[in-house]
């Protein structure tokens, strides 16, 4: 029987290459995003590598409609294998500077659209005695890097989540991902809010330069779900950055500070 997922945010970007990664695999894929023609679009494409599946509007915010889906998927396919909560945004601003509003939209889409997605779906999983739940965080979650406190924020909360529900549902046989990208080419910033000049064309620097593409961190989360792995850098220099911050934490902020002082001369 062809595993059956949804992914949020799969109108584009990572959304879209992890729904066509499992698309090429087999799976009907529940391709889902605020923008209904953009998930139309990704439908077709599925189809194309020999998937199948849905195509409807789902917005992160709205648990109506996490729980329209579930009511959805348990009708048309009587159940989910695999949740990808992929959506979301990008902010950036220092403490100061950043206004209230844009903690509150961030929050919203990154942290409180993944607590959405887990808290309508594990009901169904533990009724089935089965189930995945693929957790899209950031590295950024992990660094805190400076001038982006509420990404930061967003995806450091959606990592304790994640390790949250992975002690929880254990018992049940349910399976947790959380995976960190550091950067790679995306649309991530195309509707970003930040507060300092530059920093859109700064990060799309890091994008083309980080030799990682959307299909290759898809194809890292594939195979972590095949081995049930936890937690998915999917970027060398990360993997070496998160055992150096376990192993010495002051030796990581040392790095990290002169790594931000080094960007801060280049900007100026």
């Amino acid at each position: 029987m062809s595993l059956r997922i949804l992914v949020t945010g799969a109108g584009s970007g990572l959304g879209r290459a992890i729904a066509l990664h499992y698309a090429a695999r087999g799976a009907r894929v529940a391709c889902t995003d605020r923008d209904a023609a953009s998930v139309a679009e990704t439908l077709a494409h599925v189809e194309k590598e020999g998937g199948s599946g849905l195509a409807f509007a789902l917005d992160v915010t709205r648990e109506e409609d996490f729980v329209a889906a579930r009511e959805r998927l348990q009708s048309e396919w009587g159940g989910l294998d695999l949740l990808v909560n992929n959506a979301g945004v990008a902010t950036a601003g220092s403490i100061e500077e950043a206004p209230l509003s844009d903690w509150d939209w961030v929050l919203n889409i990154n942290l409180l659209g993944v607590v959405r997605g887990c808290k309508t779906f594990a009901p169904l999983f533990k009724a089935q005695k089965s189930g995945y739940v693929v957790n899209i965080a950031s590295f950024a979650g992990i660094a805190n890097p400076p001038a982006m406190a509420s990404y930061n924020v967003a995806k450091a909360g959606v990592i304790s989540l994640s390790e949250t529900l992975l002690h929880e549902l254990a018992p049940f046989g349910i399976g947790v991902s959380v995976v960190c990208p550091a950067f790679f080419p995306t649309n991530l910033m195309n509707a970003a809010r930040v507060t300092q000049p530059g920093t859109v064309a700064m990060v799309h620097k890091f994008m083309k330069k980080s030799g990682i593409t959307a299909d290759d961190v898809a194809a890292q989360i594939a195979s972590a779900v095949d081995k049930r792995q936890f937690l998915v850098l999917t970027h060398k220099d990360t993997r070496v950055q998160a055992l150096v911050k376990r192993a010495s934490p002051q030796t990581f902020f040392r790095m990290m500070q002169k790594t931000t002082a080094k960007w801060g001369r280049k900007k100026s």
